[in-house]
Formats: structure tokens, C-alpha cells, sequence
């Protein structure tokens, strides 16, 4: 079983910048394919931002040009860098290791004035 921790939730106000962190345990972590999901209150959960295991990637269209997702695969972490953040961008951010459909425990973000 891989164990995914998240880092880096809080609050900040619109315009600031956030970076989360998800570290999974595991030898293969370079094989495996991440990926950073969200769901606000009532809403869905959607996908944020996936990375492959030789870095390619893929964002949802809501975060396209605001938020940039990248691996450390010597740490065994991958990252989710949140510029421009907007209010609309608050919900809880899951980690997923996308192979076996792992998921972390989330962690909150909240973007208010």
C-alpha cells in the first residue's frame, strides 16, 4: 500500500500564491503517474493537474496558466505550485497516485479577503 502525505493548505487572499506538497512513499514513485484533484463544498471532485512518470502534463482548464504542477522524484514528492489564486479556487486538494488510485487525506485551501 503507498502512503501519500499532503502539505502546504491555508488561507490566502486573492491574487496570492500557494505551493502544496504530496509526498508518497514507495521505490517506483519515478513509474508512478500523480496527479492533484479538488472539491469545493457541493461540488464535484475535478481534476487540478496530472503528471506523468516522465513529466508530462495535463491541467483542467479552470487553472490552465495559474498553477503548475512538477516532481521531485529524488524526494518522492510532487508539487502543485497555485498562483493568481481567485476565491473560486477554494476546496479541499487531494493527492492521487493516478496507477492503483490512491488518494491522500486532502488538505484546505481557502482564498478570502
Amino acid at each position: 500500500q503507498v502512503q501519500i502525505v499532503e502539505s502546504g493548505g491555508g488561507l490566502v487572499q486573492p491574487g496570492g500564491s500557494l505551493r502544496l506538497s504530496c509526498t508518497a512513499s514507495g521505490s517506483i514513485f519515478s513509474m508512478y503517474t500523480m496527479s492533484w484533484h479538488r472539491q469545493a463544498p457541493g461540488k464535484e471532485r475535478e481534476l487540478v493537474a496530472l503528471i506523468t512518470g516522465d513529466s508530462s502534463t495535463n491541467y483542467g482548464d479552470s487553472v490552465k496558466g495559474r498553477f503548475t504542477i512538477s516532481r521531485d522524484n529524488a524526494k518522492n514528492t510532487v508539487y502543485l505550485q497555485m498562483n493568481s489564486l481567485k476565491p473560486e479556487d477554494t476546496a479541499v486538494y487531494y493527492c492521487r497516485v493516478v496507477n492503483w488510485n490512491y488518494w491522500g487525506q486532502g488538505t484546505q485551501v481557502t482564498v478570502s479577503s
